[in-house]
């Protein structure tokens, strides 16, 4: 039997980047929030030990555990879904900051292109650029209504960079903070970018270049360069993170209270409204029901889709007849890049998440997609995030991956080996989608998320043509021995990929194409918001915490005005 509780102002599921924003922001505007984690309490105190590169990088310690819940993927509806049993292709963040803990940094805001990308594409290439089965649309919103939440982030985050991108979309001020240091590895990229005719910068990082105070009176430290941010915490407070920022700005307001260990199991839903959710206490095992005036998803792209889905609320997205639009739309990313052997020896050991230089020639439409079998393109970056003893070990193709030859190679290459990555765009596919396995239930007895996915043509022609891109610059940055990625066949979860999963729970400016509406409030069920990179229509060239934030800030805006008036927010 559960237990009701007090009813309050706004119930927010999960306390990552977009439940801390959205809990700051309610909380100073005077609403009473309770925050939900299902994980535990953690913050800069708990890292110390963070140098531990088997504790959290290959064991996971700020990871989901898949023996309790996971997802089952498969690559197309004719195969078997199947449970992911251990973390690989993407890392899925539990406890307080979620993956907002163990990021690297990147920050990036979306291009102006990516909000009105079937608009722009249509009106450029004609409504046939694409084959109908890929389920392009409009955000339903622009990039200029965005850019006062974008720069919004920028402050509370400090994030480090220089607006000397040609491309990207026009920003109303600078970086709150100086980029990071031009490590000579960078200068190697600079250089050959330039030659070859492109425009190189910074990438902005979230690892700050200098102490930096936000507008909410939070402190976040000075990074040191020490290479442990993707996977870790920062021991520094140095790497910007909801539990440093918005989460303690939440609860010097009063008016805020986060319950850790509570796992919600199911939204309530009662007409054209929801009343709260149902949870289970982690540790003792008691059940209990919030009730609340707003709730408002927070959680991960693949809990936040699952908790609709298990509490029916929107109409599951069905392939077959293209109708419905829960689950739809689901994106992740590709990986084209180049990688470089050098004579010389480099400091590839040191570095921080987000220390990189990118060019975006070939983002977005950037470039001319007229004779080009596919739209969209990346953001080509050289990282110089620290290479870790453990799972470090460049050797090039054809060397033994076990054995003395590996070893040798493996040491040799450690200090002269360089990569070149890209953030490949990734469009949606009327075959790839989220849906509710039909088999397999998690350790609470609710069905697991089902994945549907594979790579598409237009993915596979982006990756080939980028891959060379990158082979090019690499050698003009001179390296001895340059190769290009392979080609990608079929998508498979082995071996880690990126986290940066988008769709399911689609914003747009009409109920018949998306889930939510511009301000993230759910179509059916007025005081409902889901907020998150599910969000996305698709994926772009980019990491996604940049554009996910600032639409938690624009989302935020619109929780508050629906707690005074009520009603649709358009």
């Amino acid at each position: 039997m559960a237990t009701t509780l007090t009813k309050v102002d706004v119930v927010v599921v999960g306390l990552g980047w977009t439940g801390g924003i959205i809990a700051a922001e309610c909380a100073k505007a005077g609403l009473k929030v309770i925050g939900l984690e299902r994980g535990r309490k953690r913050g800069t105190e708990d890292f110390q030990q963070i140098h531990d590169e088997y504790r959290y990088a290959v064991r996971y310690e700020l990871m989901q555990d898949v023996a309790k819940e996971t997802i089952t993927i498969r690559n197309n509806r004719k195969m078997p879904a199947l449970p992911m049993r251990q973390m690989s292709s993407f890392l899925l963040g539990d406890g307080l900051g979620g993956s907002g803990t163990h990021w690297n940094g990147h920050t990036w805001r979306f291009y102006p292109y990516d909000f009105q990308i079937k608009t722009m594409t249509d009106e450029k290439y004609g409504p046939n650029k694409l084959s109908s089965d890929y389920l392009l649309q409009d955000w339903g919103v622009t990039y200029d209504e965005m850019e006062p939440y974008f720069y919004k982030y920028d402050q509370t985050a400090g994030i480090s960079g220089e607006d000397k991108n040609p491309f990207w979309g026009k920003r109303a001020q600078d970086f709150p903070t100086p980029p990071m240091k031009r490590t000579p590895i960078l200068k190697k990229f600079e250089g050959a970018t330039q030659s070859l005719g492109y425009s190189p910068f910074m990438l902005p990082s979230a690892n700050l270049s200098e102490a930096y105070t936000n507008p909410d009176g939070e402190v976040i430290n000075a990074c040191q360069y020490c290479g442990f941010c993707e996977r870790f915490g920062c021991e520094y407070g140095a790497k910007t993170s909801p539990e440093i920022t918005v989460i303690p700005t939440a609860t010097k307001t009063g008016n805020f209270e986060t319950k850790f260990h509570a796992n919600v199991v199911e939204v309530i839903k009662s007409g054209n409204k929801v009343t709260g959710v149902r949870y289970l206490d982690t540790e003792s095992g008691e059940e209990f029901i919030q009730e609340a005036e707003v709730v408002v998803l927070a959680s991960y792209v693949m809990n936040n889709a699952k908790l609709l889905m298990v509490s029916n609320i929107g109409q599951q997205y069905d392939p077959e007849t293209g109708k419905g639009t829960l689950g739809k739309n689901y994106c992740y990313q590709i990986l084209p890049g180049a990688n470089g052997y050098f004579e010389e020896q480099m400091n590839t050991f040191m570095g921080a998440g987000a220390l990189g230089m990118t060019i975006d020639d070939f983002n977005a439409d950037n470039f001319d997609h007229s004779d080009l079998d596919f739209i969209h393109g990346g953001s080509i970056s050289i990282t110089q995030t620290g290479y870790r003893p453990i799972e470090t070990n460049p050797i090039q193709q054809g060397t033994p991956t076990w054995g003395a030859e590996f070893k040798k190679n493996s040491i040799y290459n450690y200090t002269r080996s360089l990569s070149i990555g890209t953030q490949g765009a990734s469009m949606p596919h009327k075959e790839n989608y989220l849906s509710l396995d039909t088999k397999y239930k998690d350790v609470y007895g609710l069905p697991l998320l089902q994945m549907t996915y594979n790579f598409t043509d237009q993915d596979r022609a982006l990756h080939k043509f980028i891959t060379e891109k990158t082979v090019n610059i690499m050698k003009e940055m001179g390296a001895k021995t340059v190769e290009g990625k392979a080609p990608i066949t079929d998508y498979d979860i082995v071996g880690y990929q990126t986290t940066h999963n988008t769709g399911g729970t689609i914003m747009g400016a009409s109920p018949e194409n998306s889930v939510v509406n511009p301000f993230l409030q759910h179509w059916d069920a007025e005081n409902l918001f889901v907020v998150g990179a599910g969000n996305f229509p698709h994926n772009g060239g980019y990491n996604p915490t940049g554009t996910v934030a600032a639409l938690a800030y624009r989302s935020a805006e619109g929780i508050i005005k629906y707690s005074k008036s009520g009603g649709s927010l358009v």
